[in-house]
């Protein structure tokens, strides 16, 4: 009881809901609900099957209430409180009871996958089932030991940059306490108002200077790394985890310059006992790179996060059997372009790796007429080939522009 108090149970519960007048009062109400969660009790239905008194006596009562009475009562709640507002006030005061902890932020996706008929949710790809499946995504912001801030939920997904820019930043910059001002920002060119971390979904050298330009700092994981650094780069660093954890750790370091978006980056790798090198890009540049690898390398924390609460808290499970109608006016990417789009990449992979075959082609046999021949014919059947895989792209792309001028509204009856 003292745990659940101190973290803000029962804070600006009386603002934010109101109870009929009853035998259980909104506290009760709280605390029962609190306890039924710590004990694995992952639905309302299976309260049932528990021993009512016993429960009853935990939190000062002689009984709990039945299922259908806590139904009612959080039904209750729902349309007539403000959840919304109280789930924001306990985000803003966790940051605050925390604010070393919040000055480094993980944002990444978990779906909740739908397995039901009564309606067609948008499908969506689960890494850990390797399919794509219908479902909804949950945005959760976490802190450095795997401890939820708050949770953005999102029936049609637009992917974790939309989310990032459109939800989760202005969020924060409202509620990150001990931000810098702007006369620190503008005396120390380096410094940034906080940092976000998120997976390789959100590398986007573009996104990370539009970041930058709020004096917001990015950790991510590189894509498309085709080389290897010399191991004689790497040096052994102490790196202190944010929850208190002293590892020891092969890093290197680099620069890196993208010229399109014009834009340098840390580029910072670990060396693994096996040889394997997992590269890391941030635009934090205040930090040394064992402090950088140190909070990069902590996003597994909201992976075991995610582990835990499927296992023991159920937050997979559907809330209620039903359907909401949702704004039909939401845009979408039409998937006709996406398909296009998919299909011009594929084709563009096998341009390339046909025009490298030709390139790699080289004539080395002595000469003679029958060799030259085959040679000759060989170069002339990949140049009619490179010639059709290019009319091809060209068609696909064709096609891909002008269905990118047609915005299409897509109208969701029932989500």
């Amino acid at each position: 009881m003292p745990g659940l108090l101190s973290g803000g149970l029962l804070k600006y519960c009386d603002e934010n809901f109101r109870l009929p007048k009853g035998y259980y009062a909104l506290e009760s109400l709280m605390v029962i609900l609190a306890f039924v969660a710590l004990l694995r009790i992952k639905s309302l239905e299976k309260v049932r099957y528990c021993d009512t008194g016993e429960l009853g006596r935990m939190v000062g009562l002689d009984r709990i209430p039945e299922v259908k009475t806590l139904r009612r009562k959080i039904e209750y709640l729902s349309a007539n409180g403000d959840p919304e507002r109280w789930e924001k006030q306990l985000a803003t005061y966790w940051m605050e009871q925390h604010p070393d902890l919040a000055g480094t932020l993980y944002v990444d996706g978990h779906v909740r996958v739908y397995h039901g008929g009564q309606t067609q949710l948008p499908k969506r790809y689960v890494s850990r089932e390797k399919l794509c499946l219908r479902g909804i995504t949950d945005w959760w912001v976490n802190d450095g030991t795997g401890q939820p801030f708050f949770v953005v939920r999102e029936v049609i997904n637009a992917g974790m940059l939309a989310v990032l820019r459109d939800k989760i930043v202005p969020r924060l910059l409202q509620d990150v306490p001990n931000q810098p001002g702007q006369e620190q920002l503008d005396a120390d060119p380096y410094r940034y108002r906080f940092g976000i971390v998120f997976d390789r979904e959100g590398y986007s050298p573009a996104f990370m200077k539009q970041l930058w330009q709020q004096r917001i700092a990015c950790y991510t994981y590189r894509k498309y790394v085709n080389d290897k650094w010399p191991e004689s780069e790497f040096t052994r660093q102490r790196v202190l985890m944010p929850g208190g954890e002293k590892l020891s750790i092969n890093l290197a370091e680099r620069g890196i310059y993208y010229k399109k978006e014009k834009i340098w980056v840390r580029e910072i790798r670990k060396l693994t006992e096996s040889g394997h090198q997992t590269a890391l890009i941030t635009t934090d540049y205040f930090n040394d790179m064992a402090q950088i690898g140190g909070r990069m390398f902590a996003r597994w924390s909201q992976e075991n996060f995610f582990k835990y609460m499927m296992e023991h808290y159920g937050i997979d499970r559907l809330i209620q059997h039903g359907v909401e109608k949702m704004d039909e006016t939401v845009k979408l990417v039409n998937p006709v372009y996406r398909q296009l789009d998919s299909r011009v990449r594929s084709i563009r992979a096998t341009l390339a790796r046909k025009t490298r075959t030709y390139g790699e082609l080289i004539f080395e046999a002595e000469i003679d007429e029958h060799t030259v021949a085959r040679y000759t014919e060989k170069k002339s059947v990949l140049r009619e080939e490179n010639r059709s895989i290019n009319k091809r792209s060209g068609n696909a792309q064709r096609r891909k522009k002008a269905d990118r001028q047609t915005c299409f509204i897509f109208r969701f009856t029932e989500v």
